[in-house]
């Protein structure tokens, strides 16, 4: 079984389609569907995802995976279907067994608290969050306070939090920008989470430089490449939408960040849905184009079942709008390169 780059797994857990459940309401001028591109799996999903499909498939015994390995109810299904097992916290996962972390990443002290069990771990994070867990420890280590731009209770902002606890605190939003206290401002950082909407986590630097004018920047952009790529091709898509639906979990931040933005940049209406079977008819009433996208743990099948279920709506006409080409791949974890096999 796979579902990397969007193949369907057999024993799919997803509702069963049924097709002609949407209606074709006639609408002045046609239908049409603008398909933004880049969308769906990132590279650190991409990665994410294999390894657990690699781990199943090369360890006897069970394979643990601590939190979702990546936020997106189908993919969690259909790895649990082929025997991976998720727990909320190491100390659920038997002293001796294997257990993979997610693409979120964790903190030192998850680390250790796995050691202290003997779990075999493989760090399924993606690397671009390491590179914000590197900053982290090093503005910390050269006595710098650190503004997070994240959403508190984020497994990566909890990760990357873990390795500066002394010296991160935690800005949710523009607004807590302006109340923020800090004990030092000449020796400031802002780092963020990687899924944020980039005109927000921007916002609230704004609003913090201007109370703390001698704020440093990261050395490089935090916010993941994906993450920018499909917020510039939904903005693109929603000037033109009257109804944008996007594929993708509620505890995706990207894929609520792409309803937010859409709704930001002129969609009428925009809608987050896990399953094409979601969609109700009375979202289409009037809409002469529909914009759809999906969050980068989405696999693509899910997208295609909801151009689906839309033609049966009659958006037969699908026009592609492409932003930005990607070819970005990891190399997964080292116990699961092939020159490791067992």
């Amino acid at each position: 079984m796979t579902i990397t780059n969007g193949r369907v797994p057999l024993d799919d857990p997803r509702p069963a389609l049924r097709r002609g459940r949407l209606q074709d309401h006639p609408v002045e001028g046609g239908k049409r569907i603008l398909l933004a591109t880049p969308r769906g799996y990132c590279a650190g999903v991409d990665r994410a995802v294999l390894a657990v499909e690699k781990a199943l498939e090369q360890y006897e015994g069970p394979i643990y995976v601590r939190k979702e390995i990546v936020h997106n109810k189908h993919v969690v299904s259909s790895l649990e279907a082929e025997g991976a097992i998720f727990v909320d916290e190491v100390d659920q996962i038997p002293s001796g067994s294997r257990v993979i972390f997610s693409a979120h990443g964790v903190s030192p002290a998850v680390v250790q608290a796995a050691a202290d069990r003997g779990l075999d771990a493989i760090d399924a994070t993606c690397p671009l969050v390491t590179k914000v867990h590197r900053e982290a420890m090093r503005f910390s280590r050269d006595d710098f306070e650190i503004l997070l731009v994240g959403h508190e209770g984020h497994e990566e902002v909890e990760g990357t939090a873990g390795h500066a606890p002394d010296r991160v605190t935690i800005v949710n939003n523009p607004d807590e920008a302006d109340t923020v206290e800090v004990q030092n401002p000449d020796k400031l950082v802002w780092l963020s989470q990687t899924t944020l909407s980039v005109d927000e986590t921007m916002e609230t630097v704004r609003r913090l430089r201007a109370r703390f004018p001698n704020l440093q920047d990261p050395p490089s952009d935090d916010i993941c490449y994906a993450t920018q790529n499909r917020q510039v091709a939904i903005k693109k898509v929603a000037a033109d939408a009257d109804v944008v639906i996007v594929v993708g979990s509620a505890n995706s931040s990207n894929s609520v960040r792409l309803v937010e933005v859409a709704l930001e940049y002129g969609a009428k209406a925009a809608y987050r849905v896990d399953y094409s079977t979601e969609i109700q008819q009375a979202w289409l009433e009037g809409a002469r184009t529909i914009g759809v996208s999906s969050g980068a743990s989405v696999p693509e099948g899910l997208v295609r079942e909801v151009l689906q279920e839309l033609e049966d709506a009659g958006y037969v006409d699908v026009a592609e709008v492409r932003t930005a080409e990607e070819d970005l791949i990891f190399s997964l974890p080292k116990e699961l390169r092939p020159s490791r096999t067992r």
